[in-house]
């Protein structure tokens, strides 16, 4: 045996570390073959940048010109003016912060409740399992923009992180059946067997072995439950459920149709300005699904 284990013709199996590492490497040239996902990727962290060192650049800058309401776009101002004669680009740079705080926060909350309850009602099965979808069938029933709005109006949303929590808490079912019906697949496969037989423990098969499986899964949902999280704040804030107050692309779509902005021909910058930028963000947020599909799932790739 211990000459087999030495012999030359032995091929050593790779470090974890170097498996690693290889991994990283095929899926960074993934990335830059799909020149989509690429343009995507750059859009996002444009934006990531803008959200976190805009505020700091544009402070004190949002001053109001009744002189200047809803003017064209020139080199002092380069996306127009507002109502109050206040600067839109600047606005739009503000007011990404939060619409993405909030779209990655309740993201993350309802994809990790997802996640979790799902897989371990698969797992444990039983009464655990008929509860849990019991619950989800009944917050499935309910509307989600009504219920939103009910919410809202008992619970002050004066935070970006109360308004995740909000968005979170009516996002999670449908992943969490779709997740539980990956969990059931999985769960009569060998290793998930083998592992059970080693008396391992539900939480260890859980977190060792059943989510790992479905990261693909999980990671394309999350990017997805993003999306959903940033048009149910916008819709929070046009229908005017939320405290309308700091800077949001929402909050100026609500002040756009509350002041008269749609009812003056002047106004198309102010108005459009907010709805580019939403658009934009969800479009770079499409394009890195389709890149993340292709990293995923080796089948999908282009030879």
């Amino acid at each position: 045996m211990a000459q087999i284990a030495t012999s030359p013709g032995a091929v050593p199996a790779a470090a974890p570390g170097r498996r690693s590492i290889a991994r990283r490497g095929a899926a960074f040239r993934i990335l830059t073959h799909n020149k989509v996902s690429m343009v995507g990727f750059a859009i996002f962290f444009g934006f990531v940048l803008l959200a976190i060192f805009g505020p700091m650049l544009t402070s004190g800058e949002t001053t109001t010109n009744v002189a200047q309401i809803y003017s064209a776009p020139s080199s002092r101002h380069l996306l127009g003016t507002d109502y109050e004669g206040r600067d839109v680009l600047i606005q739009i740079v503000r007011g990404g912060r939060s619409v993405m705080i909030v779209g990655a926060l309740a993201a993350l909350l309802s994809t990790a409740f997802a996640v979790s309850f799902g897989a371990l009602a698969a797992l444990v099965g039983g009464w655990f399992d008929s509860f849990v979808l019991a619950i989800t069938d009944v917050v499935l029933t309910i509307p989600y923009i009504p219920l939103l709005g009910v919410l809202a109006v008992f619970i002050k949303l004066n935070s970006p992180i109360l308004l995740a929590f909000i968005i979170a808490a009516t996002a999670w079912p449908t992943l969490l059946r779709a997740v539980r019906a990956q969990a059931l697949s999985l769960k009569e496969r060998e290793y998930i067997e083998a592992a059970r037989v080693l008396d391992l423990g539900t939480l260890y098969i859980l977190f060792r072995e059943v989510i790992p499986n479905m990261m693909s899964y999980i990671v394309i949902n999350f990017v997805i439950a993003m999306t959903s999280a940033i048009y149910g704040q916008i819709i929070l804030y046009f229908l005017g459920l939320v405290p309308l107050a700091g800077d949001n692309w929402g909050l100026m779509i609500n002040l756009a149709y509350t002041r008269g902005a749609l009812f003056n021909s002047k106004s198309l910058w102010y108005i459009l300005s907010p709805i580019a930028a939403i658009s934009l963000l969800q479009l770079s947020l499409v394009m890195i699904t389709r890149s993340l599909e292709d990293i995923f799932n080796p089948r999908l790739r282009e030879g």
